[in-house]
């Protein structure tokens, strides 16, 4: 089916099934281009609480949709295609979280949201890249257990000044470790003018070479204060910039910077989606119940 004819169905299905589509700033630009609402995973989180529709069609990872259900038990969530999962999250296992607790008991436990609902559910309070540091000042302790990505509990740690004991110790976006030293460089001597804006997952090394250091939602606030810029997220994140500031310059650090979950949904799955009603996501109720405690104090504390 050509594509003004899949976005004519997806349009006349949404209506039918009284849907929403609900897409990450990483999806590719066609599934952006047909989406009700664009963002990060705060944004997306925040939209989530109080949808005015039956059906939410996730166009991101798995570990977003199960936090749109844990927010909306009541409604039909689907996530287009079964291979949109996020490696990250699936590297930080209930029994991490567990092992850490025995070693420092009084210590919160903060997880990203980029983690299972499983993980969620052992949490005190989630997080996203955009709120993790003012969340974790917030704390009253000064130790915390933070999981799963490693780079970002090291930002964590510089700004807050907190001790963050990182669950699991190897735990990383295999799309923003690609960032180097060098890439930094090359993007100093191509674009002279351009100020860098960099993703907190990225490593430490590359953090200190930013111009800012900020979520994906960060880096839309923040767009406007430079005519130029290079992106150091995953690629899709440019197309999402150039379409909001036409006027201003966006680079991509890497064109190699892709998410394979992300890139897994496409126009086409998103129709099947909404036609078949697939994949549905369901959280058993105990361990939403858990999740949803920790990402209702996200909410409250950001």
């Amino acid at each position: 089916m050509e594509r003004e004819k899949l976005v004519e169905e997806i349009n006349r299905l949404k209506e039918e099934r009284n849907a929403i589509i609900m897409a990450h700033n990483y999806q590719l630009p066609e599934v952006q281009d047909i989406a009700d609402f664009l963002g990060d995973s705060l944004e997306l989180a925040r939209k989530a609480v109080n949808v005015d529709a039956d059906v939410i069609v996730f166009a991101g990872v798995d570990f977003m949709a199960e936090t749109a259900k844990i927010l909306n038990p009541e409604k039909t969530v689907l996530l287009p295609a079964k291979g949109a999962t996020c490696a990250m999250a699936n590297m930080l296992k209930p029994e991490h979280i567990i092992e850490a607790k025995e070693k420092y008991p009084t210590a919160p436990v903060v997880l990203y949201v980029n983690s299972t609902a499983e993980c969620k559910a052992l949490a005190d309070v989630t997080v996203t890249s955009a709120n993790a540091a003012e969340i974790v000042g917030k704390l009253d302790s000064d130790v915390v257990i933070f999981g799963p990505d490693k780079n970002l509990a090291h930002y964590v740690a510089k700004q807050t000044g907190k001790k963050v004991i990182p669950v699991p110790e190897y735990g990383h976006c295999y799309v923003h470790k690609k960032f180097t030293v060098e890439d930094v460089e090359r993007a100093k001597r191509l674009y002279p003018n351009a100020k860098l804006m960099v993703h907190p997952e990225c490593e430490p090394e590359v953090q200190e070479r930013a111009d800012i250091i900020v979520s994906t939602g960060g880096m839309i606030r923040h767009a406007p204060e430079w005519s130029e810029w290079v992106v150091f997220t995953e690629r899709e994140m440019v197309y999402r910039l150039s379409r909001l500031y036409p006027n201003i310059k966006f680079h991509a650090a890497r064109e190699d910077a892709a998410c394979i979950g992300m890139k897994a949904i496409t126009l086409e799955d998103v129709y099947r989606s909404l036609r078949d009603m697939k994949y549905t996501i369901e959280v058993p109720e105990e361990t939403a119940e858990k999740a949803k405690r920790a990402i209702e104090r996200m909410l409250e504390m950001s």
